[in-house]
């Protein structure tokens, strides 16, 4: 009895363990089937994605292929789960071929950031440039009276420097014992009146101008027929006294300086023009210049020279402006701003000057295409004013350009991957390019030959939740002290393929816990799969 219990057990355990393996046999087959369109999913595309994947029965539009929005550098054949994020993969449409600069935006969706444009157009510019300056005398309308011959100041008649002067205004008296033989040689010469006098007369007369005399002096002589011990010495020209040299009671000596006048009818401003703008600053430039302290008034003039010396200082060049002083309100040492007007610029390219934006190394502007579709353009810049920027390279004539909403649209940009965008990335040395790192922290699941996989945290610098997925191993291999199980802070790169990869990774013990609730990814549910059935089989 004994012995025919224990044959039934072990008939029993035949049975049972020949259905168990049946049943494991139909799942595996069901698993595979059903994992076919994912496993498929996650190779790149072949065939179909170069000729068309088909149409979207939702949109009726063609599908090219399907993409990872975070990979974009991976195409698939056919919709799934994408191998590198918890995510279904997203199509892209024939229409949308080629817009990797681009950035497609919706008439409702542009109403709603307030976009505007303008268009390129051909025109004039005239940039008036500001300067500032000091008012000087102007050196190229001065007199200078001196003695001609030796004698004595008897009379003065201006007796303080800056004292203004009329032309013609006599300046002092002197006496000069030259003049007075000279004149008398004249006067016995004409009073002798026999005929053959003319040319001695005329010989007289030239002595008085070798001695100093001027015409006007000699004049005097002869209407009046008697000599004249003391002459006055009238001023040539209207202006200031800016050096007296006589006084009054004084010997002079031949050639000595008794006064230097300067005139006031017009007067210089020593402009300080920006060194940037010294290629739009010529000589016969229009100028308008106003001082404080006449206010009201407009003075105008232009740039009678360009000095060759930049300030190492300031990294000014000085213009010197010329300006009519009919008046003579403006004097010396007055503080004056300057109004530049160089020549109209013609026909050249010009855009609203909002729509430039600077960057530090690049100007861009958005183009707009048309059907809502935008690109950032590089583009050289010339002159600017009245609120327009002149165009040397990168736009045409016809062009919109956006005017308002340019870092909106950038922003939309970056949220659809577009690939051209306004802000600058830096090329590290070797050419390679590289995007900026990303730091997270997170859980090692898997470690594999290529790959490692990590269930991080949020990475808020790439707006990623928590999720697992796998990323490259670094160059150099990964640290020995990273294992299966181990919390990590790390580092990220994009590569060029799309792909990211770890640049730097340590564990860290006490590392703050994480949401960790989030869904792991394909491979790492096939590799728990596989494990569970291989204890099954066991």
């Amino acid at each position: 009895m004994k012995n025919k219990n224990i044959l039934l057990a072990l008939a029993a355990a035949s049975l049972v363990g020949a259905g168990g393996y049946g049943l494991y046999w139909i799942g595996m087959n069901q698993g595979m089937k059903m994992a076919a369109p994912v496993s498929s999913a996650s190779q790149p595309a072949t065939g179909n994605a170069q000729n068309g994947a088909g149409i979207d029965p939702a949109t009726g539009k063609k599908v090219l292929y399907w993409h990872d929005p975070m990979v974009p550098g991976h195409k698939f054949d056919k919709p799934g789960k994408s191998p590198f994020m918890d995510m279904q993969l997203v199509p892209v449409y024939a229409d949308d071929a080629g817009d990797e600069g681009k950035v497609s935006i919706s008439p409702r969706v542009q109403q709603n950031l307030g976009i505007r444009t303008a268009e390129v157009i051909k025109g004039s510019l005239s940039a008036p440039v500001e300067a500032v300056g000091s008012v000087a005398y102007n050196e190229r309308d001065v007199a200078l009276v001196q003695a001609r011959s030796n004698g004595f100041v008897e009379r003065l008649y201006v007796r303080a420097p800056l004292d203004p002067v009329k032309k013609g205004q006599p300046l002092a008296e002197l006496y000069v014992p030259e003049w007075v033989a000279a004149q008398e040689e004249y006067l016995s010469v004409r009073h002798m009146g026999t005929v053959g006098t003319e040319g001695l007369a005329d010989a007289t007369r030239q002595r008085m101008r070798l001695v100093g005399m001027t015409d006007d002096q000699i004049r005097l002589v002869e209407s009046t027929g008697k000599t004249h011990a003391r002459l006055a010495i009238t001023a040539p020209i209207s202006g200031v006294i800016a050096e007296l040299g006589a006084r009054e009671g004084m010997t002079v000596m031949s050639g000595a300086s008794l006064f230097r006048i300067n005139g006031l009818s017009t007067v210089w401003v020593n402009a300080e023009v920006p060194e940037n703008f010294a290629a739009r600053v010529r000589p016969g430039n229009v100028v308008e210049a106003r001082t404080p302290a006449l206010s009201g008034m407009i003075f105008k003039g232009k740039v009678s020279a360009i000095l060759p010396e930049v300030n190492a200082a300031t990294r000014t060049l000085k213009a010197r402006v010329e300006l009519a002083n009919p008046s003579g309100q403006l004097v010396p040492g007055m503080f004056a701003t300057l109004n530049l007007s160089p020549a109209a610029r013609k026909n050249v390219l010009l855009v609203p000057s909002e729509a430039v934006i600077q960057t530090g190394k690049r100007n861009v502007v958005m183009v707009a295409l048309g059907d809502g579709k935008f690109a950032p353009v590089d583009v050289e810049i010339g002159a600017e004013a009245n609120g327009q920027s002149e165009i040397h390279k990168g736009l045409e004539a016809g062009q919109k350009v956006v005017v308002s909403g340019q870092f909106l649209i950038d922003s939309e940009a970056s949220l659809k991957g577009t690939t051209t965008r306004m802000s600058d990335i830096p090329a590290p040395e070797g050419g390679k390019a590289a995007g900026p790192v990303h730091r997270g922290e997170g859980k090692v699941e898997m470690i594999d030959k290529d790959e490692i996989t990590l269930s991080h945290g949020p990475i808020p610098s790439l707006q990623w939740e928590p999720m697992t997925m796998g990323f490259k191993l670094p160059a150099n291999g990964l640290p020995r002290n990273v294992a299966v199980g181990d919390m990590v802070a790390f580092e990220i790169r994009q590569t060029k393929d799309g792909m990211y990869q770890i640049t730097t990774i340590s564990p860290t013990a006490d590392a703050p816990k994480q949401d960790m609730n989030s869904k792991p990814m394909d491979g790492a549910m096939k590799s728990e799969k596989n494990s569970d059935k291989t204890g099954a089989a066991k």
